[in-house]
């Protein structure tokens, strides 16, 4: 499950294979990820520059945050394996087990909580982007643009990994909830990301 750990080759290549995992949801962390450290690059190119020093304690603020950010987003990689599994041997019990239900709505219900907390972090991360974009070196805000536009793409992508899951889910109202919340924040947030990118596709 140490996906992270590969190199670049290796998880591109296990994700191109018929192996269950990683899939759209371990691939939206990564992404999620890389967005979050492109956004952290503005920060570390803006700290301790003499032209910046009246935002270098945000910037330092937004650079611990950002860490913590990648790091869970790296977590929450391998984490979409483990929660995918239980799913994965649901659809193999036998039609006729009278549990089968049973274990199957639960295992879908956990299959959707990983890339629900994609999402999540993924808003956290634009928000700071934001801010990256916003305050951060001109010499660098490409990165910050490039940033938003890969949280953006993590977003939407796990978000289909919640909707592909709520759809078959027995408790309807449950199921709901999830994908109000899902287009909740890709209302947001989508726009927040185009917000951006926009902002900073006008520098040049």
């Amino acid at each position: 499950m140490e996906f992270t750990k590969r190199s670049c080759e290796e998880f591109v290549e296990v994700l191109a294979s018929n192996a269950p995992v990683p899939g759209g949801g371990g691939a939206a962390a990564l992404v999620g990820a890389i967005g979050t450290a492109l956004g952290n690059m503005v920060g570390s190119l803006t700290v301790g520059k003499k032209k910046y020093a009246d935002v270098e304690e945000e910037m330092q603020a937004l650079k611990a945050k950002s860490d913590k950010l990648q790091r869970k987003l790296l977590d929450l990689v391998a984490q979409d394996a483990v929660c995918f599994e239980p799913l994965a041997k649901a659809y193999g019990i036998p039609k006729d087990d009278p549990d089968r239900d049973r274990i199957l709505e639960e295992a879908t219900l956990t299959a959707c909580s990983v890339p629900m907390e994609i999402m999540e972090t993924c808003c956290e991360a634009i928000d700071v982007i934001k801010t990256f974009a916003d305050k951060g070196s001109r010499l660098a805000v490409s990165d910050a643009g490039c940033g938003a536009a890969c949280c953006k793409a993590a977003l939407m992508s796990a978000s289909l990994n919640v909707f592909i899951n709520t759809k078959s889910m027995k408790n309807r109202e449950k199921a709901e909830e999830l994908n109000d919340k899902a287009n909740g924040m890709l209302d947001q947030y989508c726009a927040l990301a185009d917000e951006i990118f926009a902002a900073v596709r006008a520098n040049f």
